[in-house]
This record gives structure tokens, C-alpha cells and sequence, in this order.
């Protein structure tokens, strides 16, 4: 018996196993087996088989891709191409004013209302010349000077049809086109050159395709497919669906008129104030076509209505009302609506509430994260609301692309934690769409990926059936795309969401959805990283400050909702489970589809000593109205059972020195208030909007401090909250907050006790803040700072007790401090120490002066000054180290880092020594205070700044009194009621949408880690015939082998005779 004779055996296992990878992934495949003869085969054959697995769609997909490259290459005009980078800015406009109504009015019955309220007043209403100006709206916009708002806020607010009164924004966006020297870029060049491209970049590709150019190619590089390929749309397409009676509104920059991309153009409006409907700048059409174009650079829904709202002049600026009025026109028809611009005012209320409403009134809102990244805590809004579909952008290679802004959601800070966002990711780097008048362009962005995802929502929208179009929602689309999507390995929530879009498996899903709740994330683990981070970089412990879970709810079955009753934590495992104490705090209404559920994690006394793993899982209800019946009847009520599974890693509790404490509470970001940059350099990014968290434009220093084996705690509360003795080290860094009395008293006391502090401070120049005020030539707009970079005078009351203060010289340069290069990017300087006090002393541009000095001054000389800029001090028990820049740890236009100087000062508060090389650089203060007593008096705060209007310790007005200090947060613990379930394993791990029919349906939900969704272990009827045809052709085939190997067998005694004959004959 020889191994040929196994081969049929073989055959039939090979194809067996075939087809069940077959029926795992593909639903039709071919195999082709031939039986071809074989010169290199072992002896006893002369015959080999070639067994063939085609996929029947990849090779109906190879000759569509065929036929597309051969009419590109007929048709396609190669153009030049262009970068293109924008800023975005938003502005308050001093003299209008947004009166926002409580309900829908006539325009008379509005105006009645306002000439009622502010009788004897001069006002003058804003006439507003839009589509919208017909139907009844919910907001004037009145002209009223800005010094006078108080009293205007006053008439109007005592009317019981007004709500609220807000300042009208300006919105701009500026795009600067700079010509490529490159004709091609590799994926990874371009997604270097895009991660350094300014905030809100819409850049262009390098890549562009041309016949002539890839024939006279040497070098194989992959060409990038139509984004349309990517995501398998024409699978859709062939069955039918593309788009057809779903309406879809596209807020930008407008669409020229007849343009040959576009067959179903519905409507074109203008809501600005040039009399245009067309696009002068081609980002709107780029964003339609990605959408709906049905030639050359296809997009998804071709047959979608497209509706135009064009809300950008073609000097890119455009106004809330302007919005508001569009929106309005909107909400009466439209299904789906995108959004590729964003910002980081997520404060302006009658904007997003405006969006809240859309979504309650059932528009699949979708809209840009922002292209900030890769810095975290850089969301832009709208796509930072629950509601609104959040996108973020890969390349074509699955990578997070480097623009693309990061998570967390800031609104909940300081005392709470923010959400996951974004919530899905998709292709946003080099895509292809309609040029302005005809032909493709390549552009990257965020605001590329948004219409992405919209066509994709286009698209799967019309493969709803009519009579079940009205569970498609905000939450239930929302729910398809998240449960449909790739995680991308390597790559935390707040980089991706719940993963990339995969159009295909959230058709399946749609296919048998039925409305229900789910959570985002679906679970919380410790151990899961690097998805979880930072829940999975730092284990929980004893004493130390709450973690805060923040989950988002999203329930599709109606627009609003609520939790019923108390949630229940039930612990897997009796032993264990008491060691955790869980409180909760939920939205009170889920509205619109959307709500909250946060967890605070604590590790009680019991736990002190234990290190393991903690499971089980938070289980509450959902109350939801079944349609628009009354919810008190019973019946009429739709309760979902909410499990959310938690697994929790715990060690005991650290050593006090490896504990550091990050102050949370005292730093302020814009909105709401004016707060610049901390680098004055920073012109086209002046604000100080990514919350100054830990986890945020502080992350590499996190990272660089646990790497290091430090535990570090965030305080979102004022300092008397925390216990000194558990934490080695105090960090404040970039405080723009003032601090009670008792604060300053406290930290004098703790550092006494040992506690050691690390102060990192910014510019203040009261000089300066006049001066980078902003100032709009069309709006006589301006606004001034509410501090400097950070708040020197409070940082100065909070270190008088150590002999330390700051002045308001503004320093900039490059110097060397312990053998390493540093950069100081506008920082502040001592000007008080104690004489026993080791500084740093460095010459240093006045970058102050530069700032200050006349513009017409030719004779103007930069000016170096002689500062100190870092000071380290024992104080007691515990020591103080004052630094004047943040830059350096500040992940935020950072010039050179400085965690080290981080690492060296934790560990000098631990062993009393320093290296060798930074002793060297620093001197006592005694002997160089001389030089510094000319300017050693301490800055004064702003006159007249509105920091009261914003702060946690001011009382409202410019008296600059502090409030009472707020007590301490009193959390109410669940009662564990456990749950014996400690061997499951799988109890942690994530769960499919509840209502699919797996084994109707047949589908699949790739899934990684938590682990796959399982699908039903049986075969198709097209597996089945696979398996028995290739099993019967290889026996077929054994028999006539066999056959063939008797007769071989009888003639070879003729074969020798004959050949010896011949032999014979020649001889």
C-alpha cells in the first residue's frame, strides 16, 4: 500500500475542511479539481491533481475590478493635485443675539413676543432671506449692543415662551492649497505627512491615477481601490440596492448645478448671505460624491435623493443661525444628514440642541471627529454627542489614521470621566471623490471618512423594507455599525470606537434587526488591553481615588426612555466579591436614543491586601415606551434587561512613594470660557480645549510614569477630598483655577507632613492677554483672555507659604539643562525663593517684549533676559520643585519633552539624590536673587476678566470673593448580591444584538477579544454538495487508477522481451 493510495482520503478530508472554511466566511465557492499529468511525481505516478478553491464573489468581483480599471483608463484626465490644509475657528459675534423659543411660533407671533418683552427698547430683528423663512421657527436673531446684554438677557428671560438667550457664533474655516511635489506617496508617507498637517486639515493626496504612469512603473506598489470596493458595496449593488428613496442631506460648501456625477438631485438651498447656490471651493461636492456619485469616482447610494444645505461662503465662514435655519428646513423630510466640519465648542447650547432634536425626530445624524489627532481629548462637536454618529479615519492599511483626533469626551470633566469616542472608524486617508465640475480628486480627513459612513448608512437604509423602515433610528443604525464592526488590534477604544465599519456585516445584522438596548462599551475589563486602556494599564487598590466607568446606553426602541429602579452588582464569587464597592449615576431620561450609566470603582478596607481578578456584572432595566402609547398602561411598556460585565484587577495597595496625585480640579479649558494656548506660538490653534487631563494631551507622561512602576490618581475634587498620607507626590500643572483659603492652608500643612509637590506653571502678562485677544474685522468681535497660559497670581497665593512666587515675564528659547536639550515655549520665571532654594538660571528671549512691541518699529531688537525657571525646595518634611513651562510634558504642540526632569524629581523626593549632571546646573537663590529683585514684584490679575462666570471657587461678579468650599462627594454603595458563577469564563465577554435569528439568517459577527460571536454548527446545502462531489470524484478517480495500474501490471513482461529483443536486433 503506497501514500497514493491514501489520496482519495486526503482529498475528501482537504475538501471537507475546505468547505467548512468555505461555510465559516463565504456563502458560494467553486472548487475545481483536474487530474493533469505530471513529470516531477513520485515514481509509482504519472498523474498529479491540482485542487482549486475559487470564491465566486472575489472572481466576479476581479472582473468588475477589471472592467472598472479598463474604462478608468479610457476615461480618467489626469489633473494636478493639490494639499490642502484648514483651520477652523468659532467666534462669539458681540452685537447679535440668538433668542431661542421654547417651542415652534410664527414669525409674527415671535416678533410680538420680543417688542412685548423689551417695550420702549430700540431692537432691530434680523430678517433672514432662507427657504425656512416661510414655516414657523424656534429663534430670532436680534441686534443689541454687547455692553447692554445683562439687561436684554433680563427683559427676555422673564417671557414664558423664551428659553434662553445666547450669543451668536461665528464659524470659519480657512483653506490653503499647497501645490505636491510628489506624484505618489506610499501609504506610510502619506499618512506621516497627514499626521502633520494643522487642526481640522482636509488634505489632499499625493496618489493619483493615470494609465501612463502605471505602465512605466518598475517598482509593484499597491494601488489604492475606490473606498466603494473597500467595503464591498457592489455586493449590495447586484442585489438591487442603491440607495433609492432614502433622502440624504449634505451640510457644506454647496454643489454646482448639473453636475455629471450626480443623477437625482433633489434640492440646492443657500443659507448664507451670497447669493449662490453653487460650491466655489469643492468640498461639498467631494462630500456628496463620496455619497451618492453614480460615475467614475462611484459612491455608495447613486440613486439616494441628494439634498443640498449650503451653510459656508466661499470665504468659509458661516454662523449658528445659518445652521439653525437649515436645520429646521431639514428636520421636515430628511433621513440622513452629514456633517464634515466640527469644533470644540460642545457649549453651544442652541447648536446642539438643535442637533438633539434632529436626532429625536429620527435623522441619522453622522458627523467628523476631528482632525486633531493623534493627540487624545481632541473630539470635535457635533460628533462628540451620544447621539450623533462620531467618525474617526484609517488609511487603506487598517491603521488609525494620525490626524484622526482621539477620545475622551471633556464635557464630564474635571469631577466625572469622559466617553468612548468616536464610535466607528473608516477609511479617511487618500479616497477618491468627484472633483468640482467633473473628474476625481483625492482628499483625506476626517471629513472624508464622515461621508463614508453616511453613504454606507445611505445604503444600508434602502435595503430596509418599507414596512419596517420605522425601526430604523438613530440608535438602531447606530447599533448596526458598532455590532457590525472590525476591531483593529493594537488600538484603544478611544482610537477606534467599536472598530471599522463593515458594510456587509452590518447589512446581515439590519437584515433581522429587531429595536432593542445595548451599552458602549459592552463590558469593562481590566484585563483586556490595549482596548481598555487606560482601564487595563492600571490595576485598582486600596485607598486609592475612584475609577470612573462611563458608558453610553443606546436603546432603539424609543426616543425616550429610563432606567427603572436600582442597578444590582452581582460579584461572580463570594470570596472576592465584597472587596469592590460599585456606585452608580445614570441619565435620568435617555433622550433622544441615547443615556448614560456611570460607574464608580472603589477597593474597600477588605481588599487592602489582595491581588487578583474581581468578576461579575452590573445588571439594571430600561422602561421604554412601545410606540407613543401612554407608559403607565402596562402593557404599553418595553423593559429591557441591561447587563453590563465587569472584570476588575486588583493588587494590594502601593508604597506611598510610588503614589502620585494629578489635581484635575483646578484646570479650566475653553469652552466656556477664554482659555489660550499655552504656547503663544500657536497662532492658529489659540485656544485650551483638550482638557488637560492625564489621559488626554497629558497621556505620554501617564504612560512614561507608569512605565516607570508610579501609581497615578486623578482628584477631581477640591484638595480637602484627598488624604495626603497615601500620596507621595501632588502634581499641578497648567492651573487656571483660583483655590479656596482652605485649600492653600491644607497643602501647607501636607507638605509639612511630607507630602512633596510639583508645580508646573505657564505665562501671565496682563500686557500680553490685551494683546491676544481676538478681533474680527466683520463682527467687531472681541474676546480676551480670562488668565494666561496659566493662572500665576492664584499658583502665587497657593505657594506664599513656601517664600516661592512667579512673575510675568514671558520667556522663550532653547537651552541645556542636565546635558539635554530643552526648549522653553512661553513659560513664566521665579522671582521669589528661599535663599536655601537650588534654581536654574538660563538666558532667555523676552518673548513678552516681541509680542508687545510696535510692528512698525524697525529699530526693535529681540531681547534676552536672565531668569530663573526652575526651582526646587525642602520644605519640612516634604519638598516643592517649581517649573515655569508645561510645554515640555504637554503632548499639545510640544517642542522637546521633559518627562525625565519628571522622573528625576519623583525619584529625588524618594532618595534625596539627583544625578550628578542636573546638580551642576543649579545654584542657590541667594546667590543670584540680586538680579532678580528689579522685577520681583508679583503679578496682579486681569481688571475686569470674566473668569468668575466660569469658575468652581468665584462668586458670580468682579468682586472676586470665593464660594463656600464645596463639601466632599458622599458616594451610596450597591449591595453585592452575588452570583456563583466563578468558573465561567465567558460571562465577562461581549454579546451579540440579542434579536438576531443566528441560525435563520446564518450570519456571523467577527469579534476581537472579547471572543468571536458563535454562528450554528451546520452545513449548507451548497457545502453539502461540495463535500459529496469532491468525495465521489476522487474515488471515481482511485478506481480508474487502479483500473489503470492491472493493466500496467500485465504487459510489463512484454515491455522487457520487447526491449531486450531490440537490444538484440541492434546488436
Amino acid at each position: 500500500m503506497t501514500l497514493f493510495h491514501f489520496l482519495p482520503l486526503y482529498i475528501c478530508l482537504l475538501t471537507t475542511a475546505l468547505a467548512d472554511t468555505i461555510r465559516t466566511s463565504d456563502p458560494i465557492a467553486i472548487v475545481d479539481i483536474t487530474v493533469k499529468p505530471c513529470s516531477s511525481c513520485l515514481p509509482q505516478t504519472s498523474t498529479a491533481i491540482a485542487l482549486t478553491v475559487y470564491n465566486a464573489e472575489d472572481l466576479r468581483k476581479s472582473v468588475l475590478e477589471w472592467r472598472r480599471k479598463r474604462s478608468k483608463q479610457q476615461q480618467e484626465k489626469l489633473g494636478e493635485h493639490e494639499n490642502s490644509e484648514s483651520e477652523i475657528s468659532i467666534k462669539a459675534v458681540d452685537d447679535q443675539w440668538l433668542v431661542i423659543f421654547d417651542g415652534y411660533y410664527s414669525q409674527e407671533h415671535r416678533h410680538k413676543v420680543i417688542l412685548t418683552a423689551l417695550s420702549g427698547q430700540h431692537v432691530e430683528i434680523v430678517a433672514r432671506d432662507n427657504p425656512a423663512a416661510v414655516f414657523e421657527s424656534d429663534f430670532d436673531v436680534l441686534l443689541w449692543p454687547y455692553d447692554e446684554r445683562k439687561k436684554l438677557e433680563s427683559l427676555l428671560d422673564e417671557h414664558e415662551d423664551i428659553k434662553e438667550v445666547k450669543q451668536q457664533k461665528q464659524i470659519s474655516r480657512k483653506l490653503q492649497y499647497i501645490k505636491s511635489q510628489d506624484t505618489y506617496l506610499p501609504s506610510e508617507a502619506r499618512v506621516h505627512r497627514a499626521g502633520q498637517r494643522k487642526p481640522q486639515s482636509v488634505s489632499s493626496s499625493d496618489y493619483w491615477f493615470g494609465s501612463e504612469k502605471l505602465r512605466s512603473r518598475k517598482l509593484m506598489r499597491s494601488v489604492v481601490k475606490p473606498v466603494t470596493d473597500e467595503l464591498q458595496a457592489d455586493i449590495l449593488w447586484d442585489l438591487g440596492f442603491t440607495g433609492a428613496g432614502i433622502k440624504v442631506a449634505i451640510f457644506d460648501t454647496g454643489l454646482p448645478k448639473n453636475h455629471p456625477h450626480f443623477r437625482n438631485v433633489k434640492d440646492r438651498t443657500n443659507w448664507t448671505n451670497e447669493k449662490s447656490l453653487d460650491d466655489g471651493l469643492g468640498h461639498g461636492t467631494f462630500v456628496a460624491g463620496i455619497i451618492a456619485s453614480s460615475a467614475e469616482c462611484m459612491g455608495f447610494a447613486p440613486d439616494a435623493d441628494v439634498h443640498v444645505y449650503r451653510v459656508f461662503t466661499n470665504q468659509q465662514v458661516s454662523y449658528t443661525s445659518w445652521f439653525l435655519d437649515a436645520f429646521n428646513y431639514a428636520i421636515l423630510s430628511q433621513d440622513v444628514l452629514n456633517l464634515s466640519i466640527g469644533g470644540p465648542d460642545f457649549m453651544d447650547t442652541p447648536f446642539v440642541d438643535k442637533v438633539w432634536e434632529m436626532s429625536a425626530n429620527g435623522i441619522i445624524m453622522i458627523s467628523a471627529i476631528g482632525n486633531d489627532g493623534p493627540l487624545y481629548g481632541t473630539l470635535n462637536n457635533p460628533a462628540d454627542q451620544m447621539d450623533v454618529i462620531g467618525v474617526g479615519g484609517t488609511d487603506f492599511a487598517h491603521n488609525i489614521a494620525k490626524f484622526s483626533s482621539r477620545g475622551m469626551t471633556t464635557w464630564e470633566l474635571p469631577a466625572g470621566y469622559g466617553r468612548v469616542k468616536p464610535d466607528i472608524v473608516t477609511y479617511g486617508s487618500s479616497v477618491r471623490g468627484s472633483g468640482i465640475y467633473s473628474g476625481c480628486r483625492t482628499l483625506s480627513g476626517t471629513s472624508v471618512a464622515s461621508p463614508v459612513v453616511a453613504g454606507v448608512v445611505t445604503l444600508l437604509y434602502s435595503t430596509v423594507p418599507e414596512e419596517k423602515r420605522h425601526f430604523v433610528n438613530p440608535a438602531s443604525m447606530k447599533q448596526a455599525l458598532m455590532h457590525g464592526a472590525k476591531r483593529i488590534d493594537g488600538t484603544n477604544m478611544f482610537e477606534q470606537g467599536a472598530g471599522r465599519v463593515d458594510l456587509i456585516q452590518s447589512w446581515k445584522i439590519l437584515k433581522s434587526y429587531k429595536p432593542q438596548a445595548t451599552l458602549s462599551p459592552p463590558y469593562i475589563d481590566f484585563m483586556d488591553c490595549p482596548y481598555m486602556w487606560p482601564y487595563c494599564s492600571q490595576s485598582l487598590f486600596h485607598t486609592g481615588m475612584p475609577t470612573i466607568a462611563n458608558v453610553t446606553i443606546l436603546n432603539a426602541i424609543s426616543v425616550s426612555s429610563k432606567i427603572v429602579g436600582i442597578p444590582i452588582w452581582r460579584p461572580y464569587d463570594q470570596e472576592t466579591g465584597h472587596f469592590v464597592d460599585i456606585s452608580v449615576s445614570h441619565s435620568s431620561v435617555i433622550w433622544p436614543w441615547t443615556g448614560y450609566i456611570a460607574l464608580t470603582i472603589m477597593i474597600n478596607e477588605k481588599g487592602a491586601e489582595f491581588e487578583g481578578i474581581i468578576s461579575g456584572h452590573l445588571e439594571f432595566f430600561v422602561h421604554s415606551k412601545n410606540d407613543d402609547n401612554n407608559e403607565d398602561i402596562e402593557e404599553n411598556v418595553v423593559i429591557s434587561e441591561m447587563k453590563l460585565p465587569l472584570r476588575i484587577s486588583v493588587i494590594p495597595t502601593p508604597k506611598r512613594w510610588q503614589r502620585v496625585l494629578w489635581d484635575q480640579f483646578h484646570n479650566l479649558r475653553y469652552p466656556p470660557g477664554y482659555f489660550p494656548r499655552d504656547n503663544l506660538k500657536m497662532k492658529n490653534d489659540p485656544l485650551d480645549w483638550n482638557g488637560d487631563h492625564i489621559h488626554t494631551n497629558f497621556r505620554d507622561l501617564y504612560e512614561r510614569l507608569r512605565a516607570a512602576g508610579y501609581f497615578i490618581d486623578v482628584l477631581g475634587e477640591s484638595f480637602n477630598c484627598f488624604d495626603a498620607s497615601n500620596y507621595g507626590t501632588l502634581m499641578i500643572v497648567d492651573s487656571e483655577e483660583e483655590f479656596f483659603a482652605e485649600e492653600i492652608e491644607k497643602i501647607a500643612k501636607d507638605v509639612e507632613g511630607g507630602l512633596n509637590l510639583i508645580v508646573f506653571g505657564d505665562w501671565f502678562n496682563t500686557e500680553v492677554m490685551k494683546k491676544v485677544r481676538f478681533f474680527d474685522e466683520n463682527t467687531r468681535q472681541w474676546w480676551i483672555p480670562d488668565t494666561g497660559g496659566a493662572n500665576v497670581p492664584a499658583l502665587n497665593e497657593l505657594l506664599e507659604p513656601f517664600e516661592i512666587g512667579l512673575g510675568d515675564i514671558v520667556s522663550d528659547g532653547e537651552f541645556e539643562f542636565s546635558e539635554r536639550k530643552m526648549n522653553f515655549a512661553s513659560g513664566t520665571s521665579l522671582v521669589q525663593f528661599p535663599d536655601q532654594g537650588k534654581v536654574l538660571v538660563r538666558n532667555l528671549r523676552d518673548q513678552g517684549a516681541d509680542i508687545l512691541r510696535n510692528e512698525k518699529d524697525e529699530t526693535f531688537k529681540p531681547k534676552e533676559n536672565t531668569v530663573a525657571i526652575f526651582g526646587v525646595h525642602e520644605y519640612k518634611l516634604g519638598k516643592v520643585a517649581v517649573y515655569g513651562d508645561s510645554n515640555c510634558i504637554d503632548g499639545a504642540h510640544m517642542q522637546k519633552e521633559c518627562y525625565w526632569l519628571v522622573e528625576e524629581l519623583l525619584q529625588y523626593f524618594r532618595t534625596e539624590l539627583f544625578a550628578e549632571e542636573l546638580v551642576s546646573d543649579l545654584v542657590e537663590w541667594s546667590a543670584v536673587k540680586e538680579q532678580f529683585e528689579s522685577f520681583s514684584t508679583l503679578p496682579e490679575r486681569f481688571v475686569g476678566n470674566q473668569l468668575h462666570r466660569f469658575s468652581k471657587v468665584l462668586v458670580p461678579g468682579l468682586s472676586m470673593k470665593n464660594k463656600p468650599i464645596p463639601e466632599c462627594r458622599e458616594l451610596t454603595f450597591l449591595t453585592p448580591q452575588y452570583l456563583n458563577d466563578s468558573k465561567s469564563t465567558l460571562s465577562w465577554k461581549n454579546r451579540p444584538l440579542l434579536s438576531i435569528d443566528w441560525e435563520e439568517e446564518n450570519l456571523e459577527i467577527q469579534s476581537y477579544k472579547p471572543l468571536p460571536l458563535s454562528h450554528p454548527e451546520t452545513f449548507s446545502s451548497a457545502t453539502v454538495f461540495i463535500v459529496f462531489s469532491a468525495c465521489g470524484a476522487a474515488l471515481l478517480f482511485l478506481l480508474a487508477q487502479m483500473r489503470s495500474r492491472k493493466n500496467e501490471r500485465s504487459q510489463k513482461p512484454l515491455k522487457f522481451s520487447k526491449s531486450r529483443s531490440n537490444k538484440n536486433l541492434s546488436t
